[in-house]
Order: C-alpha cells, then sequence, then structure tokens
C-alpha cells in the first residue's frame, strides 16, 4: 500500500507555549496548497493525529473528497514525559539522539509503526514531525529519531507491505521546527 504522511501545517504557537494549539493564517493556506496538490488522488482514506493542528490540515481534504478523517492517537505527537507541563528541554535531547538514546519512547514508537503497518489501501496519514521520522527511520533502518526534516504540510510518500517500509519520496525538507 501506498501511504501519504502528511506534516500538519504550521501551528499558531510553539510547542513550548501551547500544549494544542490549532493552525496559523500561513498553516491554514499550506494546508489548502497540500489538498490542492493531493486532491487529484482521491477521495483516500485519511487518519489524523487527535491534535488541533492536524485536524484542522486534514479539514481541506475532507471538504475536497467530502469523507470524514479517522483519529488515529497512534499516530499522533510524541508524547511528553510526566511532570512537563508544555514543551520542555527533553524533545531536543530526544531529537538530538537516536531512539536507543530514549528507550522510554520505544511503546509509543512501536505504536506508531504498528498502526502504520495496518493499513491496508492507499491512505493519507496527517501527522507530526516526529511521528514522521518514526516512519522514515524504519523504512530507511536509520536509528536517530531526527533522520529528516519535514517541512509543514510536506507530503512524504511509503510503500508499506506489513512491517516493511519502504521511502518512494520523502517531502519537501526545511529546518526543524516544534510546532
Amino acid at each position: 500500500m501506498r501511504v501519504v504522511l502528511v506534516r500538519h501545517g504550521q501551528a499558531a504557537s510553539t510547542w513550548g507555549t501551547h500544549d494544542d494549539p490549532g493552525l496559523s493564517d500561513l498553516g491554514r493556506a499550506q494546508a489548502e496548497a497540500m489538498a490542492d496538490a493531493l486532491e487529484p488522488l482521491g477521495p483516500l482514506p485519511v487518519l489524523v493525529s487527535p491534535m488541533l493542528r492536524t485536524l484542522e490540515t486534514a479539514a481541506a481534504l475532507e471538504r475536497r473528497w467530502n469523507v470524514a478523517a479517522v483519529v488515529e492517537p497512534a499516530v499522533g505527537e510524541i508524547p511528553k514525559p510526566e511532570g512537563d507541563a508544555v514543551g520542555g528541554s527533553w524533545l531536543r535531547d530526544v531529537m538530538n539522539g537516536t531512539w536507543a538514546d530514549s528507550p522510554g519512547f520505544a511503546p509509543w514508537r512501536a505504536g506508531v509503526i504498528g498502526r502504520l503497518a495496518q493499513i491496508t489501501t492507499d491512505t493519507i496519514v496527517v501527522s507530526h514531525f516526529v511521528a514522521i521520522n518514526v516512519a522514515v527511520g524504519h523504512a530507511l533502518g536509520d536509528d536517530r529519531a531526527v533522520c529528516f526534516m519535514p517541512q509543514n504540510c510536506s507530503r512524504t510518500l511509503l510503500e508499506i507491505d506489513g512491517d516493511r517500509f519502504s521511502v518512494i519520496e520523502l517531502g519537501e525538507q526545511a529546518a526543524a521546527q516544534l510546532t
């Protein structure tokens, strides 16, 4: 199956200042441009993280294809450690290392890979920077938490056959943004 991993549009605030921001004006424009680009492929099923910025990004596809996105927590944002109110330096530490350096995130990482492995039809998945890196890293056999830098509303195409993932095309890349 082919899966298009879409990173959400630019958020209205940053990771460290808001727990669940929606999209900025630019983010809404990015979502519309992404939907314009993907419209000819559909309608396809859409899985989406439960975070507001992904829901608002997926809404552009829902309108064009007249489909309802399925909220899937397993493709959601990397979970914050206990006691971390909003954002934190822990994320930069994770992103600068390998998954072997961060064994506490193994269940979340396995959940992302496991849920994507269950997809049985071409699907759009609207998710987050780190979760997309989990899928790409799995496909490449790369243990780094960040193996590429997906831009907001970039589209990364994977072929998935059970737990075998192959990168067909990486999405547009940019500097890391934790929004």
